[in-house]
């Protein structure tokens, strides 16, 4: 690749500074270099992924020139971030970190730290209190140069602001903060951030990334299409575009800050609308593209096949699906044949065990079918465990459950009737990369609360549980890059009470 060929593709690269009056800026926004699409981002080249890490301005040399390197390696061959060409190309460009951190698994007394050493050298943790001087030291000694290695620091109080270090021979490698969870037992607030669809273009958006961190969530969940683009089974190159996340100063700066829970979708699993193990493809292709996806992210254990999983954060149960890789293409339109068998027992098991007030369920593509039909979702996979799950929850009174989606560009909310006279409610913020969709209004409005076209709108959810004796509720807001708060919807905890209504 010359670089003339560089230079006449920033040249085609449509240069735009959008300015509409909802989407107003404020004085401290940062204008993007140059605008990706969508389509841009799926080609994913070596041009395109360059300008992608350069899109909000030029990235230090070194990192630069360490990404060119170690992305041209990944192109060549199939290696992983232990391969000695890579670990070499880090240390020739002072490079401390492959990756990282990377927060994740928030408990009451900890967070677990996930990052990509280069060496072998030992790395010591340094935690303090927000505002105290007392620090608690956790120490890691890497088992190989490159290889993801966990951290967990625990002993910690709960639901305070912890300010950590990263150091190796008393030298500053990274530093971060985190909020520990509220103990199950309070009904301390809890704020949790949502949304999906960076197509690695939002991930180097600081706009949007400072606009989350300004809202101090305790964590946020991203439901699919975030940092790999339609690599297939090319999993060298999967590993190329987490390689290009991770060197990316705005990535850094939300993953060092809070705590991520992650599950793919199209996109970050093969391609366009595609799951399970599709034709030209093998058994062993999944295998290999779940253990990637776990040696790339946070989540909380789980030994079942998928990468599904829950976890708690103080009165709110964490339910993320995996509502790609579990499909069985034979049996499109058959009851099972979207979750699998075992993945629906393993969800009404957890929501009826759950003593949570609020249960969140993530689907990376929507629950409803209001939005193109139920395009590559329940609604045209298995309509049966889709009802199984609604009707589980209506007979054994599960409370509390708020049901959020992806994958449909935009942002929407929706009510699901249910003949009882119950709702569900679906909130969905399919919006981290401002990229094109489908319409933001379904044709029959009558069960929608809001809806906004994807293209431009750069925006996340968030929810606010508040447990008051006398009034818990919990807050839907649509936030936009600039800190806009779009849209506000409370709902009583009633409302979310099957039997109380």
């Amino acid at each position: 690749m010359g670089f003339k060929k560089l230079i006449c593709l920033y040249a085609f690269i449509t240069i735009t500074n959008l300015s509409n009056n909802c989407f107003s800026q404020t004085d401290d926004t940062i204008s993007s270099q140059y605008q990706i699409t969508l389509k841009e981002a799926h080609i994913g080249s070596f041009e395109i992924d360059t300008m992608l890490l350069n899109s909000y301005g030029n990235v230090p040399s070194n990192i630069k020139e360490f990404y060119i390197e170690s992305r041209s390696i990944f192109k060549a061959a199939n290696v992983d971030f232990t391969n000695n060409s890579i670990v070499k190309a880090a240390l020739n460009n002072d490079v401390r970190l492959l990756g990282g951190p990377l927060l994740g698994n928030l408990t009451s007394e900890g967070v677990t730290i996930w990052l990509r050493p280069v060496s072998k050298q030992e790395l010591t943790i340094k935690v303090k209190k927000d505002g105290r001087k007392k620090e608690y030291l956790f120490a890691l000694n890497p088992n190989a140069a490159g290889k993801q290695q966990h951290i967990v620091v625990n002993g910690l109080c709960s639901d305070t602001k912890y300010n950590y270090q990263i150091i190796s021979n008393d030298a500053l490698l990274t530093e971060g903060s985190f909020t520990t969870a509220p103990k199950n037992r309070t009904k301390n607030e809890v704020r949790i951030a949502f949304g999906s669809c960076f197509h690695k273009v939002g991930l180097h958006n600081p706009n949007l990334i400072n606009s989350i961190l300004e809202r101090s969530p305790h964590a946020m969940m991203l439901l699919g299409d975030i940092a790999v683009d339609d690599r297939e089974n090319d999993f060298s190159m999967h590993r190329s575009d987490y390689l290009l996340r991770d060197v990316s100063p705005v990535w850094k700066k939300l993953s060092a800050n809070i705590p991520l829970y992650t599950s793919w979708d199209d996109h970050d699993y093969l391609n366009n609308d595609l799951s399970g193990v599709p034709k030209m493809f093998t058994d062993k292709d999944q295998d290999e593209l779940r253990k990637i996806w776990e040696e790339n992210w946070n989540n909380p254990q789980n030994k079942l096949e998928g990468i599904y999983f829950n976890t708690r954060i103080g009165q709110v149960e964490i339910i993320m699906l995996d509502t790609r890789s579990c499909r069985t293409i034979e049996k499109r339109g058959e009851y099972g044949s979207y979750l699998g068998t075992e993945q629906l027992d393993w969800l009404k098991e957890v929501l009826e065990n759950s003593t949570a007030s609020y249960k969140i369920i993530s689907s990376g593509t929507m629950w409803s079918d209001y939005i193109t039909n139920g395009k590559d979702s329940w609604g045209t996979w298995d309509t049966l465990a889709r009802e199984e799950i609604f009707n589980f929850i209506e007979k054994k009174d599960i409370s509390g459950v708020l049901l959020i989606s992806g994958d449909r560009h935009g942002a929407r909310g929706f009510t699901i009737p249910r003949d009882s006279g119950f709702k569900l409610y679906e909130f969905e913020a399919a919006s981290l990369g401002g990229v094109p969709g489908p319409n933001a209004w379904a044709k029959d409005i009558n069960n929608q609360l809001f809806g906004y076209k994807g293209e431009a709108l750069k925006a996340f959810g968030e929810l606010i549980f508040k447990g008051e004796k006398q009034n818990p509720k919990v807050t839907f807001r649509l936030i936009n890059e600039y800190g806009k708060i779009m849209e506000e919807h409370t709902l009583s905890y009633e409302k979310l009470t099957p039997r109380g209504q």
